[in-house]
């Protein structure tokens, strides 16, 4: 695997090292060495799918708050999605800052994301697929989220909003938040 850190402390793009043969193809996708030897958290307590029926689907902006703070490796195994991720850490340099990241069937990236990051994706095309590794259980009573079109952090989504959940079409605008409460 390579890892390439982003602009955000801690959050990684992990590009597959292939091995190729008349077989095909062989990619390791998850090491715990290998994350760790990057200072990275290779806890991993859920494995979730996310199928999205059409392009211009979002899900998101989520997080976890401690003592659930939860860290994300997430991959697209089919179509493609645009992922972003925003540092939720008052105590980061890159604390609001946000990225996005494009990540495809065809790329095979993975977008590794540390607790306290709210994240995101636009679904780009049609019956895209996610697959992700979670650090954390899912506890409804330390989830939190963002406005996927919160002006404090000016996100420009690729394409038109489609489809949205109440849940995530209602989250509140970071001015409404306590970060960590």
């Amino acid at each position: 695997m390579i890892f390439t850190e982003t602009k955000l402390k801690g959050a990684f793009i992990i590009d597959l090292d292939y091995r190729e043969d008349h077989r095909g193809a062989f990619a390791r996708t998850f090491c715990a060495k290998e994350f760790e030897a990057h200072g990275l958290k290779p806890t991993v307590a859920q494995c979730n799918l996310s199928f999205n029926h059409k392009a211009g689907t979002l899900r998101g902006m989520h997080y976890q708050i401690p003592p659930a703070a939860e860290t994300k490796l997430v991959r697209c195994t089919r179509g493609a999605i645009y992922d972003v991720i925003i540092d939720m850490r008052p105590d980061s340099p890159t604390y609001r800052q946000h990225i996005g990241v494009e990540l495809t069937a065809e790329n095979r990236r993975a977008l590794y994301i540390p607790e306290m990051f709210a994240h995101g994706y636009q679904a780009l095309t049609d019956g895209a697929e996610v697959v992700y590794q979670v650090g954390e259980f899912y506890t409804p009573g330390y989830e939190r989220g963002l406005r996927y079109d919160d002006p404090a952090f000016g996100i420009e989504w690729p394409m038109e909003v489609t489809v949205i959940s109440e849940k995530d079409a209602a989250w509140a605008l970071f001015e409404n938040v306590a970060v960590g409460v």
